[in-house]
């Protein structure tokens, strides 16, 4: 978790809805949370918030500068250069990510969003086994993450290990709130039949 910043729980729920919620309703809780910086008069925070609004509206080189100068407010600020990676790799620049990401680690370590992503990314580029280990991290620091128990299994599932898959997809479905994420829900649910059936033969 991010200790480095002032507006901690407000990033924390933007995170959440990001990652549960729809990219309107995010995008609306970025302008909130823009709004109320630019109201306590925080530059890092105001350039954080205003990378969110731009990341969300998919203009993800101005987001990146708005992360740079974020960073320049607060070079502890982990969650601003693991947003720059990841505005990254929209844009296609898939190695020099790694270094940003590796940037919010050196000053945040304990920040289990950046071993996340930095596993996802992993996972995307076939490094499956070095994604496991980010995956795990992430989850020694959260062990409640949904989200990561996904992406878990799918690494797992994607290096043959279906009995670990399984389990992880089954951590996730437990882990989801009720009523969050119906869609993901159901896909996850169709997995674990593929799965079992694997398994079985």
């Amino acid at each position: 978790m991010t200790k480095n910043s002032e507006l901690v729980e407000l990033r924390l729920k933007l995170d959440d809805a990001i990652t549960y919620g729809t990219q309107k309703a995010a995008l609306t809780l970025a302008k909130k949370y823009l709004k109320m910086a630019e109201k306590k008069k925080i530059p890092g925070e105001i350039e954080y918030f205003k990378g969110q609004v731009e990341m969300l509206q998919e203009n993800f080189v101005t987001a990146m500068e708005h992360f740079d100068k974020a960073t320049q407010y607060n070079p502890l600020d982990g969650a601003a250069f693991n947003d720059r990676a990841l505005c990254m790799i929209e844009i296609g620049i898939i190695d020099k990510a790694f270094f940003y990401f590796d940037m919010g680690l050196r000053v945040e370590p304990d920040f289990a969003t950046i071993h996340h992503n930095k596993g996802w990314l992993l996972n995307n580029i076939g490094r499956y086994t070095e994604a496991i280990a980010c995956f795990k991290e992430a989850l020694r620091l959260d062990p409640k993450r949904p989200v990561t128990y996904d992406n878990l299994a799918d690494a797992l599932y994607n290096l043959h290990d279906y009995k670990g898959a399984l389990e992880a997809y089954k951590k996730v479905l437990l882990l989801l709130k009720p009523g969050m994420c119906r869609g993901i829900r159901a896909e996850i649910k169709r997995k674990i039949i593929e799965i079992e059936k694997k398994i079985k033969k």
